[in-house]
């Protein structure tokens, strides 16, 4: 079974920064995609931002300008790196990932079990 584990959330300010790790293990021949989603409170999970292998990302528009996704592929980790936090980003963030857990398989999707983030003051 691949697992998806995330860290670094936590409590911040208005205005302030955090930046979150997923670290990807188990049966893994290849990872397509990597990133985040969240989910508020009375909300549906909605995405945050992606990075495929390619080197291609996805941003949610309301994160563009504020928030960096990257990658260390020989790792398996992906990050969020957040700044200017709002109150409106308090969620819980998932890891995701779309990747192959061996040659010719196809490309299943996974995910963390989330990290809090509190963006309150």
């Amino acid at each position: 079974q691949v697992q998806l584990v995330e860290s670094g959330g936590g409590l911040v300010q208005p205005g302030g920064s955090l930046r979150l790790s997923c670290a990807a293990s188990g049966s893994i021949f290849g990872i397509y995609s990597m990133g985040w989603y969240r989910q508020a409170p009375g909300n549906r999970r909605e995405l945050v931002a992606t990075k495929a292998a390619s080197g291609s990302t996805d941003y949610a528009d309301f994160v563009k300008g504020r928030f960096t996704v990257s990658r260390d592929n020989a790792k398996s980790m992906v990050y969020l790196q957040m700044n200017s936090l709002k109150p409106d980003d308090t969620a819980v963030y998932y890891c995701y990932a779309k990747l192959r857990t061996e040659l010719g398989s196809p490309r299943y999707d996974f995910w963390g079990q989330g990290t809090q983030v509190t963006v309150s003051s």
